[in-house]
């Protein structure tokens, strides 16, 4: 049954607990695929490990629309324009299906490319080839999905995409176990079972969340536009997404060369960081919460013509996310043996994981200003100053000190862990500045006008 209207009484705990715990599920979804094959082979992690620093670019490449298209729609149902905000959504749809279907020949075809650029070690490459080419070969289901779920978290539908996830984490999580370990006479694949398991699981997930978004949006969707494509919204999607892809893009790729840096101090070191940073998803899952619960307030805010509202809200979260942020990783510091040793029993990888989790008590709180001013200067429009000072931040401050203590300096994985510290501390103030200074009120991307839709601060 069609719900007759959206949800206009918002409010950061309505919207945020369903994001939360949808967040969550995907990082145990990941975490879960980590866990079980450190109980197969080390060397698997690592190999996986290194193949999704490539997929994240795929995520990066389809939450440009993905997030073009949660600022439209918030934004003009802020403005009562709901007709605008389902085409919005339709076309989305239809441009993150025609990249999906790119990137997945590209990974199908170079995959092994890809992997020689990343420098991955001999011992490791025919597993990470298999993994890369399976999930990879059906990457355009994520643009779908992730097209889908922006759109009904925008609709204040946040509940809808967390379900989809539970669901998906559970038959995921089952098909780790019947094809890693053959169990119930499965064939035992190893890393060909987890990008089997995963693929199925995110086909059903799909399913399931496309039958959401036609029952949930009362407005009739033109899925004629699928195909037409129509040009102003896609504009509109570029104008916005555009800038927002080059920031997410410039860091995973410079995320992609620091890791780079990393193979070079051995296959201990590339295991290390991928169970810390595993451990370390839990701590800023949380303001990733807060950061698009804001932005979908944020963005109906600004659609409404209620900037201060806007301005106060922004502010509100970020002092939430850095309390919870800093809370978070001290406690995590504080039992970060017991936690490491659930993925491994190497002295050396917990012994250097440790440290790394000591210096993420101060890492998380400055990620906090990233994941919520960032958000909320998109949902106003801004979306230029945070690209610019996103790629000079982490290309002349983030790579530099990274390679600079990482290698000569002989700090290894602590000198990249200095360097996340100080790009993530220098763009966060930076973005707090710009949205003190207010300059993003006169940037929205509708008719700013008042209308009567309450929104709770």
């Amino acid at each position: 049954m069609k719900n007759k209207k959206t949800d206009k009484n918002l409010t950061l705990f309505t919207l945020t607990w369903p994001i939360f715990i949808e967040i969550f599920l995907h990082m145990i979804m990941g975490n879960a695929d980590t866990l079980m094959l450190s109980q197969y082979d080390d060397n698997a992690v690592a190999a996986v490990g290194v193949a999704n620093q490539l997929l994240f670019i795929m995520i990066v490449i389809f939450g440009f629309v993905a997030t073009g298209t949660s600022i439209l729609v918030a934004q003009n149902l802020g403005a009562n324009n709901e007709k605008a905000a389902g085409e919005i959504t339709i076309v989305s749809l239809g441009v993150n299906f025609l990249l999906g279907l790119l990137l997945s020949v590209c990974f199908i075809f170079f995959g092994d490319v890809f992997l020689r650029v990343m420098n991955l070690p001999n011992e490791l490459f025919d597993q990470g080839i298999i993994y890369l080419q399976i999930v990879g070969g059906f990457t355009f289901i994520q643009g779908i999905f992730m097209t889908i779920g922006a759109s009904l978290r925008s609709y204040s539908f946040t509940k809808d995409a967390m379900f989809v996830t539970v669901g998906m984490n559970v038959l995921n999580i089952i098909g780790n176990y019947l094809l890693i370990f053959g169990a119930f006479g499965f064939p035992e694949l190893g890393v060909t079972g987890v990008a089997i398991s995963t693929v199925v699981s995110r086909c059903i997930g799909l399913i399931a969340i496309v039958f959401l978004l036609v029952i949930r949006i009362s407005e009739p969707l033109p899925f004629k536009l699928l195909i037409e494509l129509k040009i102003e919204h896609v504009k509109k999607l570029l104008k916005i997404g555009l800038p927002s892809a080059g920031e997410q893009l410039s860091y995973h790729t410079s995320q992609m060369l620091i890791m780079f840096f990393i193979t070079f101090l051995g296959t201990a070191a590339i295991t290390t960081k991928i169970y810390t940073q595993n451990i370390m998803m839990f701590i800023f899952l949380f303001a990733i919460a807060v950061g698009q619960g804001t932005q979908i307030m944020v963005g109906h805010q600004v659609g409404a013509g209620k900037h201060e509202e806007a301005y106060e809200r922004c502010l509100k979260s970020l002092k939430i996310a850095m309390v919870m942020s800093f809370t978070l990783a001290l406690i995590f510091a504080v039992f970060s043996k017991p936690l490491l040793s659930i993925f491994t029993n190497n002295s050396t990888i917990i012994e250097m994981g440790i440290i790394l989790m000591i210096l993420t008590i101060v890492l998380e709180p400055g990620r906090a200003f990233n994941l919520v001013v960032i958000n909320s200067l998109r949902a106003a429009g801004d979306v230029k100053f945070p690209m610019y000072i996103g790629i000079l931040s982490m290309w002349f401050i983030g790579v530099p000190i990274a390679y600079f203590l990482a290698i000569p300096c002989d700090l290894g994985l602590i000198g990249i862990w200095i360097s996340f510290i100080a790009d993530e501390w220098l763009r966060g103030l930076l973005m707090l500045w710009r949205w003190r200074s207010k300059v993003w009120i006169q940037m929205s991307f509708i008719n700013k006008k008042k209308t009567n839709i309450e929104i709770t601060t």
